[in-house]
């Protein structure tokens, strides 16, 4: 276990942990102030021993500001020590904060958010009494502070509490996600719609300081801004109940239909036996980790030795990488020698598991694995790999990972461990190492880590959660133990999570079995091993969820249906020797709900299980693209739209390449920007940059952000679990869609 490393919380606290400063009108004016009034809101959000955390939020009651300084003075030797969202610096007892860029500009009635972690003498933590915005002082009354002591001089936090919503799960806060997209002689803004906004919620697109919309929006939040210059500059400001809201982030620039985000590729090596390698990025995911409403990217770098488990021979090591949009690197992490490169070695999770509002990264770990900070996880020197290349011997761990640094926070020893070799299928490595990785809201509300090995034989299943520093075991499921037998053997080269029985908290979809959110099996079709599967409201004329796989055993269907609650089967297809891949999604109106298909069945299938046409001409990927909410076709680095006469091409991506083999996958395809359409990730062909590209077509849907669907969300952070499979919400998006309920979450 590592030591805790203080950092941000957003968690609401009660009025009695607060300390709060509001601010009357500006004394005097000066012409850097460009404003007549302002309010400060300093809120001290935790206190341990030695330490303490604050969320400053100044609002401007004055004139609009492009640029900003607020200034204060501490009266206790305080010292900021940490920061995000402004820089800020200190010069005895006088702090200085200045706007991070992005949130420069606060318009009339607009504010600007940011945070910070500083040291304390334990004694006294008063509030500053007066601050200063732009030179302008602001004076008013502090209310006392009554932050929580600290337990001890320990550096770890004082546990804080809020009560959610009930039943409401944790998701990030996300900011508007705006983009410019160059579509034909004018550019295709589109925004975020949150998952907590009523439809009430209306919007202001500005070019420049110019309103571009007659009346404020209220349908889809997308803008085709016609005529417009490219490279032209845009905010969005939502409007509430007539009152315009504070101006977003400016739109990232989309002038080619992409964004390219620069990557640094690390230097290649020799194997023991001489084999040299190079590096190409490969799989990706996103979280906020810092804390600022955006998203990061976090990339697996494979070398280009990396091996299927099947195969004997050395690797190069596997680095992940942490870039903001802009490109900038924030920490790499060695996973070291003794973590072996290859699609079944090396899951990695991204997601806010203690809810502080910053995102964690989640690996398995072994001796030599070094952190984004230096610190060497185990032995530095230790060796395991056998002549064959596999690591079959010494320390497995798992780490959690923070997202602002790459500093270990918490390493555990993993589980299951390996044990005897054999026992998993194989003598030589191969059954052994196959691991999946995903996370679930267990509990209904915070999300839980998942760790996996084993699905060919034994099936072994950990949940983990992360709460103030520290990993600690929830549950592991083993289908060895008595009562779990009929999971043995049922595993995919993917997983999904869903919550399959309606009670509010998420289920493990692993292949042909469901683990209840309880470690308990909850039903096995017995239909065995697959490569590919699906997870959804695939049939909207049926209550509840299904699920779509493949089997790879010939004896047994070649793919089918069933209810994901009890793992009833709805239709089946014959055998037909190993069917390696499968698709279910509503990639045609012709039929209501999902169509699905596979390598080894004819034909496109509805929710029964008939035959309605032509089959796709690829089987792989899915994306939400054009303008209704039928999906389209994602393969290699291509999108088309599927036609019962031949499928039409939409994109073409250039200069770019798909990942893994034949498996042709981005790195990554989700609704990471704009409205609810989802962009599509590829790695450059010369790895040096990851190139988003976004739709450049109108839409008349109106729907929030799938990232703020929890089943969506938690979809891709396991997007990159070895066979790679696309995302799906928990509610039916397709051709005659109802309106999906709002989801219940709340924001941290």
């Amino acid at each position: 276990m590592h030591p805790f490393i203080p950092r941000r919380r957003t968690a609401l606290l009660a009025a009695a942990s607060a300390a709060t400063l509001l601010a009357g009108a500006l004394t005097t004016v000066t012409a850097a102030a460009a404003a007549t009034g302002c309010r400060v809101d300093y809120r001290i959000t935790n206190q341990w021993g030695g330490g303490f955390g604050a969320d400053v939020t100044v609002t401007n009651l004055g004139d609009p500001v492009n640029g900003w300084t607020l200034t204060w003075s501490y009266a206790a030797g305080q010292q900021v020590t940490q920061f995000w969202n402004a820089t800020v610096s200190q010069s005895g007892a006088q702090v200085t904060a200045r706007d991070a860029g992005y949130n420069a500009a606060i318009g009339t009635g607009g504010t600007a958010t940011f945070g910070f972690n500083a040291s304390w003498n334990d004694t006294s933590n008063p509030a500053p009494t007066t601050f200063a915005l732009n030179g302008a002082t602001c004076t008013g009354a502090t209310t006392p502070t009554s932050a929580p002591p600290p337990t001890s001089a320990s550096p770890t936090p004082t546990p804080t509490t809020t009560t959610p919503p009930a039943g409401a799960k944790q998701m990030e806060k996300l900011d508007r996600g705006l983009v410019s997209v160059r579509s034909g002689s004018g550019n295709l803004v589109s925004w975020r719609l949150l998952g907590t906004e009523t439809s009430g919620v209306s919007f202001n697109l500005y070019r420049g300081g110019t309103r571009v919309n007659s009346t404020p929006i209220t349908g889809a939040t997308s803008y085709l801004d016609s005529g417009a210059a490219a490279g032209s500059a845009y905010t969005v400001r939502a409007v509430v109940n007539g009152a315009e809201q504070a101006a977003s982030a400016p739109a990232l620039q989309f002038p080619n239909g992409y964004l390219d985000v620069p990557i640094q590729a690390p230097p290649g090596g020799t194997t023991p036996t001489g084999e040299a390698y190079t590096y190409s990025a490969n799989d990706a995911s996103v979280g906020d980790l810092d804390g600022d409403g955006r998203y990061e990217f976090v990339l697996k770098w494979d070398p280009s030795n990396s091996k299927d488990n099947s195969q004997s021979g050395y690797t190069g090591n596997v680095y992940l990488d942490a870039y903001t949009l802009t490109g900038a690197r924030l920490w790499r992490v060695d996973l070291g020698r003794n973590i072996r490169a290859g699609a079944h070695y090396t899951q990695f999770q991204v997601y806010d598991y203690d809810g502080d509002g910053d995102a964690e990264v989640a690996a398995k770990t072994a001796d030599g694995t070094r952190s984004g900070t230096g610190q060497v996880i185990g032995s530095s020197s230790a060796d395991h790999r056998n002549s064959s290349g596999y690591v079959l011997a010494g320390p497995e761990y798992l780490t959690m990972f923070d997202g602002r640094t790459g500093a270990a926070l918490s390493t555990v020893d993993y589980d299951p461990p390996r044990g005897t070799v054999s026992s998993w299928g194989d003598s030589y490595g191969n059954r052994v190492d196959r691991f999946l990785a995903a996370t679930a809201y267990l509990d209904g509300q915070r999300p839980s880590l998942v760790m996996a090995r084993g699905y060919y034989t034994r099936a072994v299943i950990a949940a983990w959660d992360f709460r103030d520093g520290t990993l600690r075991k929830r549950w592991t499921f083993d289908s060895n133990t008595s009562g779990n037998g009929a999971a043995a053997g049922q595993g995919n080269h993917n997983l999904s999570v869903a919550d399959v029985d309606g009670d509010g908290r998420q289920e493990i979809v692993y292949g042909a079995a469901t683990i209840d959110d309880n470690g308990r099996l909850l039903w096995s079709t017995g239909n065995g091993h697959g490569d590919a599967m699906h997870v959804g409201d695939l049939d909207p004329g049926r209550a509840g969820l299904e699920v779509f796989k493949v089997d790879e055993d010939g004896s047994k269907p070649s793919s089918w249906m069933a209810d994901a609650r009890t793992g009833q089967l709805l239709w089946q297809t014959a055998p037909n020797g190993d069917n390696g891949r499968g698709v279910s999604d509503d990639v045609w109106a012709g039929s209501p709900g999902a169509e699905s298909w596979s390598s080894a069945v004819d034909g496109l299938l509805n929710t029964r299980g008939q035959n309605v046409g032509r089959k796709p001409s690829s089987a792989n990927f899915l994306a939400w693209w054009d303008g209704d909410p039928v999906r389209e076709l994602l393969d290699g680095t291509r999108i088309d739209k599927y036609g019962t006469g031949g499928d039409t091409r939409l994109l073409t991506g250039s200069g770019v390449a798909s990942n893994n083999g034949t498996k042709s996958t981005p790195a990554l395809s989700g609704d990471i920007l704009g409205d609810w359409r989802e962009e599509v990730v590829w790695r450059t062909a010369d790895s040096t940059a990851l190139r988003i590209y976004s739709t450049p077509t109108t839409t008349g849907l109106r729907l929030p952000t799938l990232m703020h669907d929890p089943q969506y969300r938690v979809a891709v952070a396991w997007q990159n679990t070895a066979y790679n499979q696309p995302p799906h919400p928990g509610f039916h998006l397709g051709d005659g869609m109802s309106t999906p309920p709002a989801p219940n979450i709340y924001l941290r």
